[in-house]
């Protein structure tokens, strides 16, 4: 059983899911500060509103805070 588990080479899989937990749980608080900053509500002015502009931007938000995230984890 030892050889198995050895060979299945399993820090590296638990690095990786601790470093991908660590990731969205910032990425989840990096999301609810910039909702808590803007004066409306995100989801309410994308969703409801039809405003595509908020969306573009948020989107672009997003992507620049997860590419934050990966170089500071790697």
């Amino acid at each position: 059983m030892e050889q198995i588990i050895n060979e299945l080479h399993i820090g590296p899989i638990l690095s990786s899911i601790v470093y991908s937990v660590i990731g969205i749980v910032i990425f989840i608080l990096a999301y609810k500060i910039i909702d808590i900053l803007t004066p409306y509500q995100i989801h309410k002015e994308i969703s409801e509103d039809h405003n595509v502009a908020l969306g573009v931007i948020i989107g672009s938000v997003v992507i620049a805070i997860g590419l934050i995230i990966s170089a500071a984890i790697s």
